[in-house]
């Protein structure tokens, strides 16, 4: 059975919402091909790349070896096809996430982090993206 056409509509408009983190999840995948080829997939609407080269990536973006995965837009990048499996649920969560903020979650995700450290929480655990998207998994 296929979605309503006002589904189809509106979940078109969330990818071009969320286009512009997209293009940059996709200029990541490129420079990792300067590494190694990565492991492409698509899965319900969003691409997934994982390997060597993506693994650069995320130590460049963050603390070495400390970030597993990372969402842009309809992106999701892992380290290696165990992490994409065990992150997956929780990636999804931040793909609908930037369907509904678009180029403004690049702003509200480090608003959120702000403010859950003034409250005494953590930057990344105290965030309420990340706590939505925990809920979903992995572990």
């Amino acid at each position: 059975m296929s979605a309503k056409p006002e589904y189809r509509m509106l979940r078109g408009l969330g990818v071009l919402w969320a286009g512009p983190g997209s293009l940059a999840g996709l200029a990541l995948i490129l420079a990792a091909r300067a590494v190694a080829r990565p492991s492409l997939r698509r899965q319900r609407g969003t691409l997934e790349a994982c390997g060597p080269g993506i693994a650069t990536i995320l130590d460049r973006l963050g603390p070495r070896g400390r970030l597993q995965a990372i969402t842009l837009g309809h992106v999701v990048l892992a380290r290696d096809d165990e992490t994409l499996g065990l992150y997956r649920e929780h990636e999804r969560v931040h793909v609908r996430q930037w369907s509904r903020w678009g180029p403004l979650f690049v702003l509200a995700y480090p608003a959120a982090s702000l403010w859950a450290m003034v409250r005494g929480q953590g930057a990344y655990r105290g965030n309420r993206f990340e706590r939505e998207a925990w809920r979903a998994g992995p572990l």
